[in-house]
């Protein structure tokens, strides 16, 4: 199956948190690759919003780029800063919820 990276420029350096922005009580998405083996997605939280809990049928991998988030899995609290990194296991409850503004790219593999 051939995925192809879309939503953003090639051939360039980019720094991935400037490619979303937030907007003020929302969660911001963009798809960057999706199909049945893979899902890239940046992620925008503005302080206070969240995804609730939900399964996945995938290993996600959350990479901070910007801001303070918590991620919960199995109902334990993980804080991740810029840089962190945390993978939600395919069939555990996890949430994600913006403790400040906050950005991340989601890869989950199916």
């Amino acid at each position: 199956m051939d995925v192809k990276i879309k939503n953003i420029k090639k051939s360039e350096k980019l720094n991935l948190k400037t490619e979303l922005s937030y907007q003020e009580g929302q969660v911001v998405s963009k798809t960057l690759a999706q199909n049945e083996y893979v899902s890239l997605t940046l992620f925008s939280f503005w302080k206070g919003e969240e995804i609730s809990t939900h399964e996945s049928m995938g290993d996600a991998m959350v990479q901070c780029l910007d801001g303070v988030g918590r991620i919960t899995i199995d109902g334990i609290e993980h804080e991740l800063h810029e840089g962190d990194t945390i993978v939600m296991p395919a069939g555990h409850p996890h949430a994600v919820f913006g403790v400040e503004n906050f950005k991340m790219l989601l890869t989950v593999i199916f």
